[in-house]
């Protein structure tokens, strides 16, 4: 009795095991840098500034969240050495949350990669790819990241307001399943004033 309850325990343990393996394992492949767009002439100076997150799409995003999920912004504030202090301000149990890092330039113009990357327990890469702008209205921009091992990746599409045209917005969504990632993977943050526009 006591050995059938050890071999039940154990095979308990290897399927939680697998089905904890596989909660991760079943992510859309993120694609090489090289097969995503990058802006020609990507002006940083330009760049700078708030963006609202009007879209949002990825790997480990799911349509589920959408009507959940609260619009953020994201401000780039260029420096002396061309890269950026970025500050994330998302609503978050009714309080104001900010998540503060660096992109460093990387090999060309528009592509970055996070600065102090050791002092982000877990991540092992971590690049940025500004696929498309005008600057003044929209932009497109890639993160794809390694976490334990695990790829992950998200684009997202910014506006300088917090609505953009329809035509923006379909853009958008062809350019997400452009990289592999389904409708399901989609979805546009609910437009919020806390916090964001203070």
């Amino acid at each position: 009795m006591p050995l059938s309850l050890l071999w039940l325990g154990l095979t308990l343990l290897g399927a939680l095991q697998i089905q904890a393996q596989g909660s991760t394992s079943h992510l859309i492949p993120a694609p090489p840098l090289l097969r995503v767009p990058l802006q020609p002439n990507f002006q940083d100076d330009q760049f700078q500034g708030k963006w609202y997150v009007v879209g949002l799409a990825g790997n480990a995003i799911s349509k589920e969240e959408q009507g959940k999920f609260k619009m953020y912004t994201t401000t780039y504030e260029l420096k002396e050495d061309h890269s950026y202090n970025v500050t994330s301000i998302l609503l978050r149990d009714q309080r104001c949350t900010y998540f503060i890092r660096t992109f460093v330039p990387s090999s060309q113009p528009g592509q970055f990669s996070l600065g102090n990357i050791k002092a982000y327990s877990g991540i092992q890469s971590y690049a940025v790819q500004v696929a498309a702008t005008n600057y003044n209205q929209f932009a497109m921009v890639f993160f794809k990241k390694v976490s334990q091992n695990q790829e992950y990746f998200k684009t997202t599409l910014y506006g300088r307001t917090k609505e953009l045209t329809p035509e923006l917005k379909e853009n958008f969504i062809r350019f997400a399943k452009s990289l592999g990632l389904t409708d399901d993977h989609i979805l546009f943050p609910v437009p919020i004033d806390q916090c964001i526009d203070e």
